[in-house]
């Protein structure tokens, strides 16, 4: 019996080319998205041998972006965000707004369209979540200060294209092209408040019953007990509320499943919900990189290398040093900026989402979508040796550059503490480094007990507000003796090591210890390896998370027997 088995075909040749081509990327330092891109290209209709069914890849990569945004929402934090909003959110709008014009720009040098242009300078605009999540995570980087403002400026691009998602069919028509569902006669502003009625339509609903009703059928699942039930159901809800938003209220399936993701988020249960649903996340988005490369014609590096050179230098140059100078003009150190600019200095999968999407309403052009798949491919695969260069950079400028030396050492306002701080926070205090959930809860029982203490933290605009509310701290990286030294840490009484990730804690407690030899030393581990290595170098009172709680709940335990027992001799 013959069998039609185009579907079984393509996914085949997806994964497993999709496997050889991204274990030989990984093998080569570079990330295994650039293997997957390739992959994709090996068996589109660009390439001679095997070509792959583009109609079912297409339709497989739209379940791998339901899942991505699902990804996404799962794990945006609105808190996250708004502790870094004063540099993410104007930071990441300006950005935007400059590659955008940049690749308008180019395009019109071109000839193109204004809708073309203004699509490719849109498509070059917003970095991969993807790539940038894999590359901090890989450094150490991202539960580092430059970490959360680079993840925090990421989230503000995700939420601008998002809406650009929505928007964009709307005015198709008027940028030349076609929305496929509205005629060229129709009023344009209609469209536009049509769209975003039902766009608002169904915010309205997620935000008020998907809130409680999501997380409400989450937990029935979960009590179950029935793990497949549980992963099914994570999947269920993205792509039926992904295919739902885009039946009923003309909604994008990646709005849709971005806010499924973000209400899922509510659940006490989204951490499980993330990880069951990693797995055919990660499979599936797969073969949404492989779909993107199939439409890639690799032709245009031989027919357009001048064009293909011009995206990349928008990419990697014009909106690296766009973000690199708007940090710097917010007064954040050069180490930060340059944090930043790597981290931006690429595209990926809402580049291609949104060329796709400028593809379908007519406004792309096959060539332009080819110009987007190679700056995404080779900006990629440039990113690990841009990250790489951030130290030696650095260093290099502030060697050479007087200007860039003057530049990183002006005046902070939050860098050192007012001249009017008084004299009992400056001799016997005790010196806070970070102050997240357990740095707050100390300070909050030193206030109790009027011990006087100053605050070491990397978030300037957290130092403001605390600033605002009376309290004394600093701005800064606790490893640079500079920030110690503001803390008055030669005549401090105690250093209590606060932050979550204590990296480089060994040099912050070196500097520490030569300023101030007599100094006690308090910290907080997460791993029971570094715990014992510290411990056995004695250096300091060392707290391992665990080992804290299982002492807490083994007195609480004993305590409770205890009453127990003197309870029954009283009454024997």
């Amino acid at each position: 019996m013959e069998h039609n088995i185009e579907l079984i075909t393509t996914i085949a040749a997806g994964f497993g080319l999709a496997l050889i081509f991204g274990f030989i990327a990984e093998r080569l330092k570079t990330p295994a998205l650039v293997g997957y891109l390739l992959a994709g290209i090996a068996i589109g209709p660009a390439t001679p041998g095997f070509v792959a069914d583009i109609g079912i890849a297409s339709q497989l990569s739209e379940i791998g972006i339901m899942l991505l945004m699902f990804g996404v929402g799962l794990h945006f934090s609105l808190n996250d965000l708004l502790a870094v909003k004063r540099i993410a959110l104007p930071g990441a709008i300006v950005q935007m707004a400059v590659a955008t014009i940049l690749g308008m720009v180019l395009a019109d040098s071109w000839g193109w369209s204004l809708g073309a242009g203004l699509v490719l300078g849109l498509s070059l605009s917003c970095a991969s979540t993807v790539v940038l999540l894999k590359a901090l995570e890989s450094r150490g980087l991202l539960e580092t200060m430059n970490g959360q403002i680079a993840v925090g400026w990421l989230i503000v691009e995700d939420l601008v294209t998002v809406l650009i998602l929505v928007l964009l069919p709307s005015f198709a028509t008027m940028l030349g092209g076609s929305n496929g569902t509205e005629s060229a006669t129709s009023s344009l502003w209609l469209t536009v408040g049509h769209t975003l009625l039902l766009v608002s339509a169904f915010i309205a609903l997620m935000l008020v019953v998907g809130h409680r009703v999501l997380p409400w059928l989450l937990w029935q699942v979960a009590r179950t007990g029935s793990r497949e039930l549980f992963t099914l159901s994570v999947v269920a809800f993205a792509i039926c509320i992904a295919y739902g938003a885009a039946a009923l209220f003309n909604v994008s399936f990646a709005l849709g499943a971005f806010f499924a993701g973000m209400v899922m988020r509510e659940s006490e249960f989204s951490h499980r919900a993330a990880e069951e649903s990693l797995p055919l996340r990660d499979a599936f988005a797969v073969l949404f990189f492989v779909s993107v490369g199939m439409l890639f014609d690799p032709t245009i590096l031989i027919n357009e290398p001048m064009h293909v050179l011009a995206v990349v230098a928008i990419i990697i140059v014009g909106k690296s040093m766009a973000a690199m100078l708007l940090v710097l003009l917010l007064r954040y150190p050069l180490n930060t900026a340059l944090t930043v600019a790597a981290s931006l200095g690429q595209i990926g999968e809402f580049s291609f989402i949104l060329a796709g999407l400028g593809l379908s309403l007519g406004l792309m052009s096959n060539e332009g979508m080819s110009l987007v798949l190679a700056g995404a491919l080779i900006s990629i695969a440039f990113n690990p040796i841009a990250f790489a260069a951030v130290v030696p950079i650095r260093n290099w400028i502030l060697k050479y550059s007087a200007v860039a030396r003057k530049y990183e050492n002006r005046d902070d306002p939050f860098a050192e503490l007012p001249m009017s701080t008084e004299r009992k926070f400056l001799q016997g205090q005790v010196v806070i480094v970070g102050y997240g959930h357990v740095g707050q809860r100390i300070a909050n029982a030193l206030n109790e007990k009027d011990i006087p203490y100053i605050i070491a933290e990397q978030n300037r605009e957290l130092v403001q507000d605390l600033r605002k509310q009376g309290k004394n701290a600093v701005s800064g990286d606790a490893t640079e003796p500079s920030v110690l030294i503001q803390a008055h840490i030669t005549d401090a009484a105690m250093l209590v090591v606060a932050t979550s990730d204590p990296l480089n804690v060994r040099q912050m407690i070196d500097t520490a210890r030569t300023l101030n030899p007599t100094l006690e030393i308090v910290l907080r581990t997460r791993s029971e390896d570094e715990t014992k290595l510290l411990r056995k170098d004695k250096i300091g009172t060392v707290f391992f998370g665990e080992e804290e709680l299982a002492k807490s709940m083994t007195h609480h335990i004993l305590d409770r027997f205890n009453a127990k027992s003197e309870s029954i001799h009283r009454e024997s």
